[in-house]
């Protein structure tokens, strides 16, 4: 904890201040939705499907209802025969043909067919969570299993089964592009190197520490639900569900508390939430749910799952003239809240940090029989920068140039700031040459081949990756951009953050009360932050694309200056000077050029006194700013990863990782390097083991538990080294570009870069377990 004591400038904007949240959370105290109470509250257990694609023939309630404590038994037939909506869809596409792309009914319980492992068919309602499980087993359903397909060049493959026969009978949902294609075909053609790489990001789970829960309860006077659940978008998740359910948004409360991470999966209405709000109205009783491991892996939705072939064009110097990529991007069995989104909404990534002049992106759209995918950490920032580095170094070793210089040879430079790039995006600061030398000074890249040596003296393949890094943060959008904040004194002079950004373990109440603290000169300890309640804010857009910062900070700076504004008018008064002649710093109100002076605090107070406001002045002292962050930003980063391979084994170990970043002002530099931490860890993790595998004949699942999913450890992550090269962005007002997800954007590539090294083969797919590192030893590369 801080010093409660510690003037604004330990505890403002740059200090390395330790995470408030930590005491409450260490010590047991943390809130989680599974840690609730509601009086009366009866459990939810889900049946769901076996098969990855059957009809439902009939389900058969009598036995299940027939468990002591069971109060009821609903399906989707119960669901539809009450009229209620399906899970929606908000980002559009089109087919080939210009017409829209097909949208197949999406409901909480299934209906008619199930259409992947995990599809939820039929929710029980006990008085007890095993009363609950116990009658669930006891479910009979009749199934007609029908084929199924849970790969993506093989659904468009002729003769696929079809997912969704009737509506989509080529199983292909949308084929979007991005880039001028005539002008990348123009300079392939001329081109004196062209290098293809066909590569695979594979689908993964989230798998967050809480597996995601519910509770949910119904006021009958006021006919309105109140929902608490771990979500990064309260206020999305009421406005998104409320159609669901037939109602409005005003009839909906959702409260957030404290959640296990969040990681982008946590940003949309589940099936699970619509179907406890609607039995907690029927039954007129609270109803909760807390999943397990096997529903997480299951019954949850995934992220990434594309199939891909980059193309790179060079000149005879080795200076890129065009990149064109082609992904099949598997999106599920059903279209979630934003399921095209990752495979085509942030593909401006794929410029880089580099010069190249045209870029054609092409996305297939496909549906297969596995649950929907959804953004996770990068959301296809990840994606596009694996592509165009990975080819980099295929590039480099089939033309013979070093892969730093070929790299080198084709960065952006400062002084071309602002650089508009060969797709989408236009980049506002930043020096990418002074982060890749300081990280390869600081990894000392001279130095390997003698690492390499002595690796080898121990039996082992030591390879060295590099990797650089762009994303885009907080946009790109200004209508989706928005954020709230407000500030709220009390009559003590103490004040509330009220927050539209959400907290999922970014630190938000260690880092908006440092923001607080240089904009308003508050006293830590008098400092409160509050978030994750719609009834709270009437508005947030909540936490994702590493926006909290930039676009809450922005809102937060509003709030602050409105309330400068108004506690100058409050302050003259009672200093008994002209407003105009009234200063504001580090939390004093000041007469310009005397030694008068009202602290902050007492303003508050006086504007809640009787009497001691001027007439007309409104009783109080608050400011609410909904505001959008001018541009978005561009985080950046050069990454540098050492991996050994045991040559006996094909085991690998990752022993250095060190990254250079650039993510502008930087509110806490603890918290900026956790946050870089963590998404290695999540990059590192799907490199070398996580994996969702289906069986390919059947659809089964394969890594249903966490003993056929791999999950990284700590001993699998070296030391993590983060250094800056930290350019303040012009594009809000604090200067801060974000830094949620760069460790990841970054991590994919640099990490398989390493081991294809290691092993010395051009490229290597990702999990690179030990048996494919194994035999791609063998085979020579």
């Amino acid at each position: 904890m801080p010093d409660h004591a510690a003037s604004a400038h330990d505890l403002g904007i740059g200090r390395p201040v330790r995470r408030v949240e930590d005491l409450r959370l260490l010590r047991g105290l943390g809130r989680y939705t599974d840690d609730l109470r509601a009086d009366g509250a009866l459990h939810c257990a889900f049946l769901r499907s076996p098969h990855a694609h059957a009809r439902i023939v009939s389900i058969d309630a009598v036995a299940a209802r027939a468990v002591p404590g069971v109060v009821a038994v609903l399906t989707g037939a119960d669901w539809q025969a009450e009229g209620l909506g399906t899970l929606p869809c908000v980002v559009a596409r089109n087919r080939p043909d210009g017409s829209p792309m097909p949208r197949p009914p999406y409901p909480p319980l299934a209906h008619g067919a199930a259409r992947h492992v995990g599809d939820p068919v039929a929710a029980v309602i006990a008085t007890t969570r095993a009363a609950a499980r116990d009658a669930a087993e006891v479910l009979e359903v009749e199934w007609d299993p029908l084929p199924a397909v849970t790969s993506g060049p093989a659904a468009l493959a002729p003769g696929a089964p079809a997912v969704w026969p009737g509506l989509c009978d080529d199983n292909l949902c949308f084929r979007f592009t991005q880039g001028d294609a005539a002008a990348v075909e123009a300079a392939f053609a001329r081109a004196a190197h062209r290098v293809s790489l066909d590569f695979r990001i594979t689908r993964v789970s989230a798998s967050p520490m809480e597996p995601r829960a519910a509770l949910a309860e119904w006021d009958a006077a006021e006919e309105r639900w109140t929902l608490r659940t771990g979500t990064q978008q309260p206020h999305g998740l009421r406005d998104t569900i409320a159609p669901v359910l037939k109602a409005s948004p005003a009839q909906i409360r959702v409260v957030a508390g404290d959640m296990g991470g969040g990681f982008g999966l946590r940003s949309n209405p589940m099936a699970e939430h619509a179907v406890l709000m609607w039995a907690a109205r029927k039954l007129g009783r609270p109803v909760r749910w807390t999943g397990d491991r096997f529903e997480v892996l299951a019954g949850e939705a995934h992220a990434r799952d594309n199939d891909s072939t980059v193309e790179l064009a060079l000149d005879a110097e080795g200076r890129f003239l065009a990149l064109r990529i082609r992904t099949v991007a598997a999106l599920g069995a059903y279209l979630a809240l934003m399921t095209p989104h990752s495979s085509t909404n942030n593909l401006g990534g794929l410029a880089g940090v580099y010069r190249t002049p045209a870029i054609f992106a092409e996305t297939l759209g496909v549906f297969v029989n596995a649950p929907p995918v959804l953004p996770y950490r990068g959301a296809g920032r990840p994606e596009a920068t694996y592509a165009v580095e990975r080819v980099i170094d295929v590039a480099a070793a089939r033309i013979g140039i070093d892969r730093v210089e070929l790299r080198r040879r084709n960065l952006i430079r400062p002084e071309q700031m602002p650089f508009r790039t060969g797709l989408v995006f236009t980049y506002d600061s930043g020096d990418f040459p002074e982060g890749m030398r300081k990280a390869l000074d600081a990894a000392d890249w001279a130095g390997f081949p003698a690492r390499r040596a002595a690796a080898a003296a121990r039996g082992r393949r030591l390879g060295i990756g590099i990797a650089n890094a762009i994303e885009i943060a907080a946009g790109p959008f200004r209508a989706v951009n928005e954020e709230s904040a407000e500030v709220r004194f009390h009559s003590d002079g103490s004040a509330t953050l009220l927050l539209g950004s959400h907290n999922h373990g970014q630190g938000h109440e260690t880092v908006f009360r440092q923001m607080a603290v240089e904009m308003l000169g508050l006293e830590w300890s008098r400092i409160r932050v509050a978030l994750g309640d719609t009834d709270a804010l009437p508005h947030g857009r909540g936490t994702f694309g590493s926006r909290s910062v930039a676009a809450g900070g922005t809102a937060l700076r509003a709030a602050a200056d409105r309330i400068v504004a108004r506690g100058k008018r409050i302050a003259a008064h009672l200093l008994e000077s002209a407003e105009a002649d009234i200063e504001f710093e580090a939390g004093s109100f000041r007469v310009a050029g005397t030694d008068r002076a009202v602290r902050i605090e007492q303003v508050a107070r006086s504007a809640y006194a009787p009497g001691a406001l001027p007439p007309g002045e409104e009783k109080g002292l608050s400011a609410l700013a909904m505001v959008a962050a001018p541009e978005a930003t561009f985080p950046n980063g050069c990454h540098v990863c050492e991996a050994e391979v045991d040559e006996e084994t094909g085991e690998v170990a990752v022993t250095r990782y060190l990254v250079v970043d650039d993510v502008g002002t930087v509110i806490n530099p603890l918290l900026m390097k956790g946050q870089i931490h963590g998404g290695v860890a999540q990059g590192l993790g799907q490199a070398l083991m996580e994996e969702i595998r289906f069986d390919p004949d059947s659809g089964q699942l394969l890594s249903a538990s966490f003993m056929d999913y791999a999950m990284p450890r700590a001993a699998d992550l070296p030391m993590i080294e983060v250094l800056g090269n930290h350019h303040p962005t012009p594009n809000n007002p604090l200067g801060a570009k974000g830094a949620g997800e760069a460790g990841t954007v970054g991590a994919l590539p640099v990490v398989m870069a390493a081991i294809a090294d290691a092993v010395g083969v051009p490229h290597l797919d990702m999990p690179a377990t030990p048996e494919r590192v194994w035999r791609a030893m063998q085979g020579g590369g």
